[in-house]
């Protein structure tokens, strides 16, 4: 068996590059985003989102609207997938690297527009919280379209999983959106407690956007298949899993009629 599984990543994966920055970001992105899952367990938790408790302190020194703290959050990664257009020509890289650097540029468009028109905010975000994130999604997305860059001219996988990769990220962006817009109607303009999310998949777990979000990033490495996709990929799924958790207890603590069988993620199951 400890044959079979390097062989099976071997087909599917490219080597990993000769690069220390690669090598050392692979080890990075997992472990802070797995180590930031197992804090939101422990009960220290990114402070945003329900989460956030500033919402009733409008003069906090270091606090901005949810919708600001959001959008310095994603902007930055998003400029990165655009500029990525630019700085290294897709019509060089192959089909490969067109898939990747479009799939991630709309994944950060996609957010910043749910950060514009959909989503309703209950508070504040501190910019203590909002710079990290901003920083994590800006490097990841750089790192992955670097990585991507250095297997041109290299031979392929012999296990080509692009399409695959392809289609498992419009399902989970499509289902992260539907889910995000059930939640935004939740709540009439100008309401600001929280309700038990209902409809889609929140009968089954609590967290359906954040399942769909493993999912798209799963596509995201299966378009990529780099050992950095794979690290990035298995790191948020850490990050996902323990904030869903976190936020099933909160739901738990604040109302009486939550209902017992609703799992954190994966239905029936977790």
């Amino acid at each position: 068996m400890g044959v079979v599984v390097p062989e099976l990543l071997l087909k599917i994966l490219y080597p990993p590059p000769p690069s220390l920055f690669i090598s050392a970001m692979s080890v990075i992105s997992f472990a802070s985003l797995a180590n930031a899952g197992f804090m939101e367990i422990k009960g220290k938790h990114m402070k945003y989102s329900k989460f956030a408790n500033l919402s009733s302190d409008k003069n906090h020194p270091k606090l901005v609207s949810g919708k600001t703290g959001m959008l310095i959050a994603y902007t930055p990664a998003l400029l990165a997938g655009l500029a990525s257009f630019t700085l290294l020509l897709p019509i060089e890289e192959g089909l490969r690297f067109q898939m990747l650097q479009s799939a991630l540029t709309i994944h950060f468009f996609k957010r910043v527009i749910e950060v514009l028109c959909i989503h309703r905010y209950s508070g504040g975000m501190e910019i203590d919280t909002a710079i990290p994130i901003s920083i994590s999604y800006f490097l990841s997305t750089v790192t992955l379209i670097y990585t991507q860059h250095l297997t041109n001219g290299h031979p392929e996988p012999s296990i080509d999983l692009k399409f695959v990769g392809l289609a498992l990220f419009f399902i989970g962006i499509i289902g992260n959106f539907y889910h995000h817009f059930l939640l935004s109607r939740l709540r009439s303009p100008g309401e600001k407690q929280y309700k038990i999310p209902r409809g889609g998949m929140f009968d089954l777990v609590i967290c359906p956007h954040y399942l769909f979000e493993i999912l798209g990033f799963v596509g995201v490495t299966c378009i990529s298949q780099t050992v950095y996709a794979l690290a990035f990929t298995l790191g948020t799924a850490c990050y996902l899993s323990g904030r869903s958790l976190a936020t099933r207890e909160w739901y738990k603590s604040k109302f009486d009629d939550f209902p017992e069988n609703t799992k954190a993620l994966i239905p029936f199951i977790f």
